[in-house]
């Protein structure tokens, strides 16, 4: 075990040397690593789950899976992307278990004025009438910036593959939203 650091040494050093830590057993290490990785991870369940309690149970079991199976990354480097793959896994298996989405409600849709608040839980229900694949694959490229090797690697999803979900998913997405394209031109 390493000795104690000082209050907010931790806070201070790089992202390498807090894994590094993490990797030889330290928890506080991993403490402030999922301090530090949090937001983003929880985010980016909630925009996968759509239900921020769903997503913040994932988010705490990819965090317990990260801090148990830490000394088996091969790079400290490349914890960001480790434990976002963890994320989507867990997510992935969550969504293929059987679970079905709420379906979007067009009349509702129809009944309310366009704002950037209904744009975006638009958006949200959109993506959730896409399949699980291909909505793991657009939300990685657009909300997460990832690349289509990025996205394959992540999800263990062919590359061709990745790219016809980014493809055929946007063009699903434009037809469901293009209501708003036509609400610009009133």
């Amino acid at each position: 075990m390493t000795p104690a650091l000082p209050a907010g040494a931790l806070a201070a050093a790089s992202e390498i040397s807090i894994v590094l830590l993490a990797m030889n057993g330290d928890d506080t290490a991993y403490g402030e690593l999922v301090r530090r990785r949090q937001g983003a991870i929880r985010n980016l369940l909630r925009r996968l789950t759509r239900e921020p309690s769903l997503a913040d149970d994932l988010a705490q079991q990819s965090f317990i899976h990260g801090w148990q199976s830490i000394r088996s990354l091969k790079s400290p480097g490349a914890f960001g992307g480790w434990l976002r793959k963890i994320a989507v896994n867990f997510w992935l298996q969550h969504a293929r278990s059987g679970r079905r989405e709420v379906a979007l409600d067009e009349d509702l849709l129809a009944e309310h004025p366009v704002s950037a608040v209904s744009r975006q839980l638009d958006l949200d229900a959109a993506l959730a009438r896409l399949p699980v694949d291909v909505r793991v694959c657009i939300v990685l490229a657009y909300n997460e910036g990832l690349t289509h090797g990025e996205i394959s690697q992540t999800t263990s999803i062919p590359l061709g593959t990745v790219k016809s979900h980014i493809t055929r998913g946007s063009a699903r997405l434009r037809e469901l939203l293009q209501a708003y394209g036509d609400a610009h031109v009133q």
